[in-house]
C-alpha cells in the first residue's frame, strides 16, 4: 500500500491533541483516523536532536522503516512519528523494532507478529 505524507501543521496539531499516543526512548508516535482511505505519515525532528545533518539522517531512517512496512500500515490512519534523542545511538534494526511496536500499540499496524520481531 502506498502511504501519503502529512505536511499541514493543522494535521500535526490535530494528532497531538486528539491522537492515540505511544512513547519510547527513541520515538513518540501519535495516531488518529483520517477521512481518506490512505495511511498518511508525518515525521518530526526537533532542533534539540542536533544539526540539520543529524535531523535529516533520522528522518531518512524513519522514512525507510515506514517504506518497508507500508503494506502493514492500516489505511485510514494518520500517524506522526517524533524522533527522540535515544534513536541516534541505536542500530537501525533496534529503531525498526521499536517503531513497529509503537505502531502496533496505537493501532496503526495490521497484526502484531511483525512488531514482536
Amino acid at each position: 500500500m502506498k502511504t501519503a505524507v502529512l505536511r499541514d501543521n493543522r494535521d500535526f496539531q490535530r494528532l497531538y491533541r486528539r491522537g492515540k499516543k505511544a512513547v519510547s526512548g527513541m520515538f513518540a508516535v501519535y495516531c488518529a483516523k483520517n477521512p481518506v482511505c490512505l495511511a498518511r505519515v508525518g515525521i518530526t525532528t526537533g532542533k534539540k536532536l542536533g544539526g540539520a545533518v543529524v535531523r535529516n539522517r533520522a528522518r531518512r531512517q524513519v522514512r525507510e522503516i515506514v517504506r518497508l512496512s507500508a503494506e502493514r500500515l492500516l489505511p485510514g490512519n494518520d500517524v506522526v512519528v517524533v524522533v527522540r534523542h535515544g534513536a541516534l545511538a541505536r542500530a537501525w534494526a533496534d529503531q525498526r523494532a521499536d517503531l513497529l511496536r509503537l505502531f502496533a500499540l496505537v493501532g496503526a499496524l495490521d497484526g502484531v507478529e511483525e512488531a514482536k520481531r
